[in-house]
């Protein structure tokens, strides 16, 4: 897709060690996320720097956002300011908006 740079140890103990909850009011798009608040504030705002240096755009219906992918995870956040961003969002690269428009399985 791009040459990013990979999630670095730091990182990836970070994501492994975070507890992810999955976000119920929207089952027709698994996914999860995480909240700032309840996280290391400064491993969060890392990996919110590092998805959108080393991530691509891409589509959500009409909404571009900025997704990184790891071992078959998208990680996006929803584009505020890297201050006020509260959440991180992932999901399986399957259950993208690009890869299930290409399936044809949107809901």
């Amino acid at each position: 897709m791009n040459d990013s740079l990979p999630l670095p140890d730091s990182l990836r103990q970070f994501i492994a060690s975070s507890k992810w909850t999955f976000a119920k009011t929207m089952p027709e798009w698994p996914h999860e996320y995480i909240v700032r608040e309840r996280v290391d504030g400064n491993l969060f705002e890392q990996l919110v720097r590092h998805i959108r240096t080393n991530g691509y755009e891409g589509a959500f219906y009409e909404k571009t956002y900025i997704y990184f992918e790891e071992d078959g995870l998208l990680y996006w956040t929803m584009g505020n300011t890297i201050d006020e961003t509260t959440i991180i969002n992932r999901c399986k690269n399957e259950n993208s908006y690009e890869c299930r428009l290409k399936n044809g399985t949107l809901p």
